[in-house]
């Protein structure tokens, strides 16, 4: 059984999904970043462009937002459509719409600088498995569910769950890659939560003034009961009395399997003291993790892949040296699968495990990587041991890693996660001057550098120095400055 903590603040919110009393995945929503992607406004058309077959919407916020003719659901009825010949022209933009015009739209693209968001009046609204098009009729599968026969399977069993819109159902479908193994009643509970957000939609655009607000995309509070809430959710608890009211209100709404495991938190203690999920954050930004039995992981994130290697570190405790690093290997599997979901590492993954000789060794090691793997609710594909001992994998990229979100770039290395030594400093000091000396003649070389490189100018590079000052033929003064790091340095022209 898992238990979900919620640490819910103005500015951010934090969830824990704790397993065993260790942290198995984090989730951090800030409320100055979240963006408007998803959300439905009814909108009101201020200015139709001809010339650029678009048309100016105002949503309520600072700026217009901006529809091109595209995007315009009703486009696909009048010549726009994929479907349609390529020689049915298409229908302008100022016969499908007009200035006053209330239109219901949905944010398709966040407003960036100067701006205005991107809109489409084509609505789809997310669910936990499934993607729901309320103008449409077709069903839909997604492209990484490859199988013909689960494609087929699916298809056949979203539309009798779906229904006809005599029957009191329709609307169209798309299948995510996660509903691959969804059973009937789980697409039927998904089917049932985005009719009724349809419906609701709808029914306050009836009642509701043009350029505002009809339906936010979920918060990470209401997606908490909609995503992460399973069968083998324990409890679910939050500890601000607000949030608690506003989830349970969503829960009965929606979801009221789910309601029933909510609990308000009321300890004096931090709800993420209980299972010390700070110093967790803390050990899933560090670049080494520490395995229990001495050894060690190493991640390296860059933009192309994330590499993890795996080192025995202090671990003798075997009889011999193979047991020492299959077991060594064995507790990486875990730890490695755990992490991926803490720091929520996407894209390309390589594994160096410990180099292994007995190939039942190596069998039992990827088949424990590929069953701790199995518990992620992000889609992973692991392949077998390469020719060089390197197990690849990718990881469905659902979102910024933890790094990324809390993190920015090291202004004293610029992100390389090294800076050249105090000698090395020295040294480019000394041929910058020469570079100058060429090129100009004051009467003075002052040079303005971190509190260590100046102390190693005056010291131990202090002959080489003086064999520049006379060798250009004029003096070189010394200052520190306590603020520059080692390698910033300036030379001042006197």
């Amino acid at each position: 059984m898992e238990d979900i903590l919620i640490n819910w603040s103005p500015q951010e919110t934090r969830v824990a999904v704790v397993e065993n009393g260790a942290v198995q995945e984090l989730h951090i929503e800030r409320t100055l970043e979240r963006g408007l992607v998803g959300n439905v406004y009814l909108g009101k058309v201020v200015r139709v462009l001809p010339g650029m077959q678009s048309a100016f919407i105002d949503i309520g916020l600072e700026r217009a937002a901006f529809l091109h003719v595209a995007d315009l659901h009703t486009a696909a009825q009048f010549g726009h459509g994929r479907n349609h010949g390529h020689d049915t022209p298409p229908t302008p933009i100022e016969r499908l719409v007009f200035e006053g015009q209330p239109l219901t739209v949905q944010v398709i693209k966040d407003p960036i600088g100067t701006k205005g968001a991107r809109l489409s009046s084509q609505i789809s609204i997310a669910g936990r498995m499934l993607v729901y098009l309320p103008q449409d009729e077709h069903i839909g599968i997604s492209q990484k569910i490859g199988s013909p026969e689960t494609r087929e399977s699916l298809r056949a069993r979203m539309q009798a769950l779906v229904g006809t819109k005599e029957q009191g159902g329709g609307g169209g479908f798309i299948l995510r890659t996660n509903a691959e193994d969804a059973t009937d009643d789980e697409l039927a509970a998904d089917i049932a939560y985005l009719r009724k957000t349809w419906h609701q939609i709808r029914e306050k655009a009836l009642t509701t003034p043009p350029a505002n607000l009809l339906h936010q995309d979920l918060s990470l509070v209401e997606r908490v009961l909609r995503d992460l809430t399973s069968e083998r959710t324990g409890s679910i608890r939050i500890d601000s009395r607000m949030q608690y009211d506003v989830l349970r209100q969503f829960g009965e709404t929606f979801m009221p399997a789910a309601t029933t495991k909510l609990e308000h938190y009321r300890g004096e203690r931090p709800i993420f003291d209980l299972c010390n999920v700070d110093a967790e954050i803390a050990r899933a930004l560090a670049r080494k993790v520490e395995l229990k039995s001495g050894g060690s992981l190493v991640f390296d994130q860059t933009e192309a892949m994330t590499t993890i290697d795996v080192n025995t570190g202090g671990f003798v405790g075997a009889k011999n040296f193979d047991e020492t690093i299959f077991k060594t290997n064995l507790e990486a599997a875990g730890a490695i699968a755990r992490q991926l979901r803490l720091r929520n590492l996407g894209g390309i993954i390589i594994v160096d495990f410990i180099d292994m000789t007995k190939e039942e060794h190596k069998a039992a090691v990827l088949s424990e990587f590929k069953k701790q793997l199995s518990r992620d609710r992000t889609k992973v594909t692991v392949g077998g041991f390469t020719q060089l001992g390197l197990v690849e994998m990718t990881r469905k990229r659902t979102r910024e890693s933890l790094s990324r979100m809390l993190c920015e770039p090291c202004p004293t290395c610029e992100g390389r996660g090294q800076v050249k030594t105090a000698r090395s400093v020295c040294y480019d000091i000394l041929r910058e001057i020469l570079r100058e000396a060429r090129q100009f003649s004051p009467r003075e070389f002052r040079v303005v550098a971190a509190a260590n490189v100046v102390e190693m100018l005056l010291d131990e590079e202090s002959a080489h120095l003086a064999g520049l000052s006379d060798f250009i033929g004029k003096p070189i003064s010394l200052t520190a400055e306590p603020t520059n790091q080692t390698e910033h340095y300036d030379i001042v022209l006197l």
